[in-house]
């Protein structure tokens, strides 16, 4: 196991941008990964190794900015898409991110989820797989399922 200090310089961006994807906050992503690296350091004894580093990492954020959202009894949900061409080219548009938005947050779990964290938290399938206890599969099939409804969605 790598020292606590090289886990933060290797991970922080990465958790950062995953807290940002999730929060669409910059004070509430800075919030969720400095309490995501005290977590960590007092947990760090406790990784078991079964997963990858970034993978507990953003585990522990996205448990962080779920309790913030509890705590703050609003629940912010993750942003529109950006991926891989398109629905994301309507993005110049404002309209249609606005309305994409919309419809992103209309998403059920864990298509919306998914969605974000293969966009905005740029993650493999792998880690968002392993971030829900599935395959990775199952993260491609929900990812293009996402994708699917609001595709469907923005041309209706």
């Amino acid at each position: 196991m790598p020292d606590f200090e090289e886990i933060y310089r290797s991970y922080f961006a990465d958790v950062y941008r995953y807290a940002l994807a999730l929060s669409r906050d910059a004070h509430t992503a800075e919030e969720v990964t400095q309490e995501t690296f005290v977590r960590a350091l007092t947990a760090i004894d406790s990784f078991r190794g079964e997963c990858q580093v970034r993978v507990w990492l953003c585990q522990i954020a996205r448990n962080q900015y779920l309790s913030l959202c509890r705590e703050r009894k609003k629940f912010s949900a993750p942003p529109e898409e950006t991926g891989d061409g398109g629905i994301e080219e309507g993005f110049a548009d404002r309209e249609t991110a606005r309305h994409l938005q919309v419809l992103l947050h209309s998403l059920p779990e864990p298509y919306k989820e998914v969605f974000s964290l293969r966009t905005f938290g740029e993650l493999p399938f792998t880690q968002i797989g392993e971030l829900f206890g599935k395959t990775e599969s199952w993260a491609r099939v929900t990812y293009f399922r996402a994708r699917q409804k609001l595709k469907e969605a923005l041309e209706k």
